[in-house]
């Protein structure tokens, strides 16, 4: 009896430390979730995990879309050109109601984000995860979220 206790303890105090630990920890950057802050991986090819921070320590982004790209099943892999279009189709709208801001006129603010890989998307996966950055690159301690 004494060693399920000890187990169901374990596995709570696991349990308890994951969500709290849950901000600061790697994570799947196709995990992400609206309104949640990370590190930019800036301009790499392919981007596996990001670092997670909660919104009121130092960070780099923070996620203003999660959804998916209008695009068939059965499309070929978009080209640079058709991906931006079909990702600015989805992601400025989705600015501009996160942020209250105005995506074509704001001075500080710009957008990464995240689609599937040329093998994903032959399965079918549209995802992409939109993100607001600074312009300069510097890091913030608060959320772009209007109030």
């Amino acid at each position: 009896m004494r060693n399920i206790i000890l187990r169901v303890g374990i596995l709570a105090v696991i349990g308890v430390a994951v969500v709290i630990l849950r901000p600061f920890i790697m994570g799947n950057a196709g995990d992400l979730k609206l309104g949640e802050c990370f590190d930019d991986p800036g301009e790499v090819q392919s981007v596996e995990d990001v670092q997670h921070h909660p919104c009121t320590d130092p960070h780099t982004a923070e996620v203003v879309f999660v959804g998916t790209l209008s695009a068939a099943k059965d499309a070929p892999y978009p080209s640079d050109a058709q991906l931006q279009t079909m990702v600015g189709a989805s992601c400025i709208p989705a600015f501009n109601v996160y942020t209250g801001l105005d995506f074509d006129t704001d001075i500080v603010w710009t957008m990464g984000y995240f689609t599937p890989h040329a093998e994903d998307w032959g399965n079918g996966d549209r995802s992409v995860v939109c993100y607001a950055t600074r312009i300069d690159a510097t890091a913030t301690s608060t959320s772009i979220k209007k109030t």
